[in-house]
């Protein structure tokens, strides 16, 4: 390993140490707040506390088998020794390498998911009610909770947008790569000569912002009007003006939300996509100049973003950025997404380790 890194190691586990006395001997001093702040941290080192531990361990038995390997008599069992210990030491480094990747502080939040019709018409419409399926399904494997929270319908079936809020420990984290444009090729059911047509949603994934770090927004910058819910029935649907409609006028986001029947509740849940969304577009302004060194998988929810390809006849699935092809369209669409999702944290992961 190089020597940076150790240094840094020991600074690190240094401050565990510093913190293992601290919470054991003053954790009346502190309030509850500092208390899991603290806790927080420790419990985030020590898993390298754990792991440079194992790393010395080795190191130091290298350093006795290298002795032995003096011996004439028992050189050659010291040479296996050897193997096995060098393997386990670059396995042991692997895993503190991954260990001091940086770490997003939103990936274990819940997110919202908004997936809009692009280019294409009624297609695109329809695709994106197979996309929302996709990401519904993948929610219930991981059994994430899935709250719809504003949909436009369109007359052929699916959506021409829809935003849904998926509630969960890691959700963001497993699903903040889908952000960006998906093309479908396929024969569309209203094509009448059987040719493919291509046609595009965006996708946009944004980080639930918890209450404690929730973006002041300036009731002065903010343009709100309630108008009668529209559904598909039911006493409360065109009764009341509960449906609630915010743009925010500096940035020129509108957020609509008629899921409720209190136009309180509406107007609470479309704050907090607005939050999510002033939020995500700041974030990806940071992420951008940040990856000007390197490759950035993360997309920015526009349809400039080409990240995939869902090719019907051919049962194919391609996510450009990463140059992966696979041709499993229907397992993935059934809400398998981690065949696409484990190859981009990989290539990810991979990115951050150059920095280190």
């Amino acid at each position: 390993m190089k020597k940076s890194i150790i240094m840094k190691l020991k600074t690190l586990i240094k401050r565990y140490k510093e913190l293992e006395l601290i919470l054991s001997n003053n954790y009346s001093e502190f309030n509850k707040e500092e208390f899991l702040k603290l806790s927080k941290e420790k419990s985030e080192l020590f898993d390298l506390n754990e792991t440079f531990a194992s790393w010395l361990l080795i190191r130091t038995e290298i350093k006795n088998i290298q002795l032995l390997l003096r011996d004439p008599e028992i050189s050659k069992l010291a040479e296996e020794e050897m193997d096995v210990a060098l393997r386990k030491k670059k396995d042991i480094e692997k895993k503190i390498k991954k260990l001091l990747l940086p770490v997003d502080p939103y990936d274990k939040n819940s997110c919202f998911i908004e997936i809009r019709a692009a280019t294409g018409g009624n297609e695109a419409a329809i695709f994106s009610g197979d996309l929302c399926k996709m990401y519904m399904r993948y929610a219930d494997i991981n059994s994430w909770k899935v709250k719809v929270i504003n949909m436009h319908g369109s007359e052929q079936g699916g959506y021409k947008e829809i935003i849904l809020k998926v509630i969960g420990i890691g959700a963001c984290g497993r699903l903040k790569f889908e952000s960006g444009g998906h093309r479908v090729q396929r024969v569309p059911l209203t094509e009448s000569q059987g040719r493919i047509h291509t046609s595009s949603c965006t996708v946009a994934i944004m980080p639930e912002i918890l209450h404690t770090e929730k973006i002041i927004l300036n009731p002065v910058d903010l343009k709100i009007d309630t108008f009668r819910s529209s559904g598909a029935g039911g006493q409360h649907v065109n009764t009341t003006d509960s449906a609630v409609r915010i743009t925010h006028i500096p940035t020129g986001h509108v957020v609509e939300c008629q899921d409720e029947r209190s136009q309180h509740k509406n107007k609470e849940k479309a704050l907090s996509v607005l939050s999510a969304k002033i939020s995500s577009e700041e974030r990806a302004k940071k992420e951008l100049e940040n990856s000007l060194m390197r490759r950035n998988l993360l997309g920015t929810g526009s349809r400039s973003d080409r990240n995939r390809t869902y090719n019907f006849p051919q049962n194919r699935i391609t996510d450009h950025r990463i140059n992966l092809t696979i041709y499993r369209l229907n397992e993935v669409l059934s809400g398998k997404l981690d065949l696409l999702i484990e190859p981009l944290l990989q290539e990810h992961q991979a990115d951050l380790l150059l920095t280190i």
